[in-house]
């Protein structure tokens, strides 16, 4: 595969099973789509599980090879596309699954959001440090702006890590499975509640004071009893109530 792509392939079948438990907890599901299928390893788990699986792949190479492993499979249909160009609301409803490439996962996860409610659980293999960042809690280090971007549309959980031994080839960092569980939240409202997150922890180090002065009068941000923090230092909710009262 070129490395352009920057997949990295999970080989270890007992890891593989535990991810398609993940996806399928009740053991059938309607519909899934599979992120990045790559070789067919996630997916020959998933097949038995569902009775349709939508494979997206870019990678011409790695479609040939799904043809060769499963060919004429009644279950699947391979969707030769790039992900990021993908408006995943035209597979709902669906559950979602996938080994994201690390480069890119961010990238991917938005698309994701884009299409809430057309999901209805998504289990995703990921860099051990974006599935932190996204499960994190305020006052840590590794909450930030894809901390609420999460949050604000999913319920995540960390399921478990995955050492690089598991890959082929093995890449240099640590990986984790991470469930999401969708919110209901107004698409028009979070757009611009996240430029405001976007704005609030746009140099991390900063208070909100000086972070905010982008997006609002500067004396209307002094006037707030946050205006002193740090954006790390406010929960979800506690941004939400700041950016109604700036708004007012």
């Amino acid at each position: 595969m070129p490395r352009a792509y920057g997949q990295h392939f999970l080989r270890s079948q007992p890891i593989l099973e535990r991810i398609a438990r993940a996806v399928a907890p009740d053991g059938l599901e309607p519909h899934i789509v599979e992120i990045g299928p790559g070789r067919g390893a996630l997916t020959r788990h998933l097949l038995p599980l569902t009775q349709k699986l939508t494979a997206i792949e870019v990678d011409s190479v790695m479609i040939e090879a799904l043809g060769s492993e499963f060919p004429d499979h009644p279950s699947l249909e391979v969707t030769a596309a790039n992900i990021l160009d993908v408006d995943l609301r035209a597979f709902a409803p669906c559950v979602l699954a996938g080994n994201l490439p690390y480069y890119i996962s961010s990238p991917i996860m938005a698309s994701v959001f884009r299409a809430l409610g057309a999901w209805k659980r998504a289990v995703f293999l990921v860099q051990l440090e974006v599935a932190q960042r996204m499960a994190a809690a305020p006052n840590s280090r590794d909450y930030g702006y894809l901390s609420v971007l999460t949050q604000l549309h999913a319920a995540p959980r960390l399921l478990f890590q995955v050492p690089p031994g598991a890959f082929a080839p093995p890449p240099k960092v640590k990986s984790a499975v991470i469930l999401l569980e969708p919110r209901s939240v107004d698409a028009a409202w979070a757009e611009g509640f996240l430029r405001f997150v976007s704005a609030a922890f746009h140099q991390k180090r900063k208070t909100l004071r000086n972070n905010l002065g982008s997006l609002f009068p500067k004396p209307l941000v002094e006037a707030q009893p946050e205006s002193g923090l740090r954006a790390e230092q406010l929960s979800i909710d506690a941004l939400k109530a700041l950016y109604a009262r700036l708004l007012s």
